[in-house]
């Protein structure tokens, strides 16, 4: 099974020490957003736990907690965007969260790190013009310690449009410019890029890769292995990346970034925060006397490599 942390809160940043109690107990629970009173409890053994997903937009915090992950394998997707503290209230300098990922890729290796450019937005500022050059200007800092860059272009959900009000979409004209651009400067950089639930069919014509961030195949390729994945719940319409059995929880991300999807109440962010224990099986919160603990179904997805000796 793939173990997802990062599609409901930033884990590496801010949870780290929660986290690795985990891996020294041996189990997580993660409590059903949709059904408060349901507790799922995943097994950490690397036996039935085939990678462990993160998400995150600053993991220098938990790099002192990676030997605890020797015996995973480990995925990691790293927001780093040009965005100020407007946007971006708490996440840290650019400038140190790049060394971060060079850090990090020194420990897990440059084909199991996606730096993930997104999502982008156009205001007065943040021009087209502008995001061109930044975005080379980051391809020259991780060339050589990332493979993989993602980009996507910003969605207007609700909890996105509550959160920002003043910001707008992206123009398909923009998408294009942006989308080619990018390509461009990522080839010379030596990086592979990938957009993230856009128009597959448009941008498919432009020599863009739509097939996924985290799929089956990115997986495979990464660590080298074969992959017997069950049909699952898509995230989203479209999505085919490994998104299920995540263990974070909403509205408990601190970085504040407006464009968020995961975080609805800036209020509740800080009352979860509050409600949080690194000693607890759960990342928010403590088991109640009504709560309804389910075991996880784990099973490894990993097809055994076949030798010579098995003829």
């Amino acid at each position: 099974m793939i173990l997802n942390t990062g599609n409901r809160t930033d884990i590496p940043a801010y949870y780290g020490k929660w986290f690795a109690n985990r891996l020294k107990e041996g189990y997580v629970f993660s409590r059903n957003p949709y059904n408060p009173q349901l507790i799922k409890k995943y097994i950490l053994d690397p036996k039935v736990v085939d990678v462990i997903a993160f998400c995150s937009k600053n993991p220098l915090p938990f790099l002192q907690y990676m030997p605890l992950l020797k015996e995973y394998r480990v995925y990691f997707q790293v927001t780093i965007t040009p965005y100020d503290t407007r946007i971006e209230p708490h996440v840290p300098n650019k400038n140190r969260v790049i060394d971060g990922v060079k850090a990090l890729s020194g420990m897990i290796g440059s084909s199991a790190i996606a730096w993930r450019y997104d999502p982008i937005l156009i205001d007065d500022y943040y021009t087209v013009d502008y995001h061109i050059h930044i975005f080379e200007e980051m391809c020259k800092r991780l060339s050589g310690y990332v493979d993989v860059v993602i980009i996507s272009f910003i969605d207007l959900y609700r909890k996105t449009r509550k959160n920002f009000p003043h910001i707008r979409e992206v123009t398909l004209k923009e998408q294009h410019l942006l989308a080619v651009a990018f390509k461009e400067i990522a080839q010379e950089y030596g990086l592979h890029l990938k957009i993230c639930l856009e128009d597959s069919q448009d941008l498919r014509h432009l020599g863009i890769d739509v097939n996924g961030c985290m799929t089956k195949e990115t997986l495979e390729k990464a660590f080298h292995i074969t992959l017997n994945v069950p049909h699952l719940n898509q995230a989203r319409e479209g999505c085919s990346c490994l998104l299920n059995n995540d263990i974070g929880f909403y509205n408990s991300c601190p970085h504040g970034c407006l464009y968020c999807y995961a975080n609805e109440d800036q209020d509740e962010v800080m009352r979860n925060i509050k409600r949080h224990d690194p000693n607890s099986p759960l990342l928010i919160g403590h088991v109640h006397e009504d709560d309804i603990i389910k075991e996880a179904k784990q099973e490894s997805y990993i097809e055994p490599q076949l030798s010579i000796f098995d003829f």
